[in-house]
């Protein structure tokens, strides 16, 4: 199996809250996507780690992704050590992707934290030929990491319009009604007086204005993004 785009996540839901529509987009452009769920939730309040893992694939059947895996590591107790690391790199290698998304560094819950950290290192050693793990050598070519939710003033280096992909992406959030129904706040997401579904809309719309579009996700790139043609560039200035 290759994936061209890999999503790494924590928690099962984390990947559809934050970039589940440009999944849709990449599968609708032709690419094989897939997510990768380094816990099964099993320390989460509400719900347990049976029936998320029932939710999880009822929502990859929506976003139409060739693989979702599980790597099992334990949940709220997430370490960027040489023991999950090496799970991880497992994964990358037999996956191959050409891109991978991760949680963005900073984070109220330390497992998005330890995901970005842990995430971005195994990508970097699964290109290692003499790394001790199964599997050929890959190092994927991008990393990128998904800003939804953010409440510091960090600016996401681009942003993916998902007008066209917004409905399907509520629709496997909701898969997740264990733990969004009746919900106000969740991960990253932080209380404003609206329910969760109205909140993601407001987030969503907001990053879509500012490509000048409906809906939109935001990501965030370590490095300097190449443009070729400035005359084409989607949005206007004034």
């Amino acid at each position: 199996m290759h994936i061209d785009l890999l999503a790494i996540a924590a928690h099962r839901d984390d990947v559809e809250l934050t970039c589940a529509g440009t999944l849709l987009k990449a599968r609708e452009q032709g690419y094989a996507t897939g997510i990768l769920d380094l816990t099964a939730g099993e320390t989460g309040t509400r719900g347990s780690a049976e029936l998320r893992a029932r939710e999880a694939e009822h929502a990859a059947e929506i976003l139409g992704v060739a693989e979702r895996l599980n790597a099992g590591l334990p949940d709220a107790q997430l370490h960027n050590i040489e023991e999950t690391r090496r799970v991880v790199i497992e994964v990358i290698r037999r996956l191959t992707p050409k891109t991978i998304i991760l949680p963005f560094p900073v984070g109220r819950h330390p497992d998005h934290r330890a995901a970005a950290e842990l995430g971005r290192d195994a990508a970097f050693l699964a290109g290692l030929a003499r790394y001790p793990a199964d599997g050929e050598p890959h190092r994927p070519d991008k990393v990128l990491y998904a800003l939804s939710y953010r409440e510091d003033p960090v600016k996401p280096t681009f942003v993916v319009d998902i007008s066209d992909q917004f409905e399907q992406k509520m629709a496997a959030i909701k898969c997740y009604a264990s733990q969004f129904e009746g919900a106000t706040a969740a991960g990253e997401i932080f209380p404003t007086g609206q329910d969760l579904y109205a909140r993601i809309e407001t987030q969503n719309a907001h990053y879509g204005s500012l490509i000048r579009t409906r809906y939109g996700e935001p990501f965030h790139t370590e490095e300097t993004v190449s443009i070729e043609d400035v005359v084409a560039m989607g949005v206007v200035s004034m």
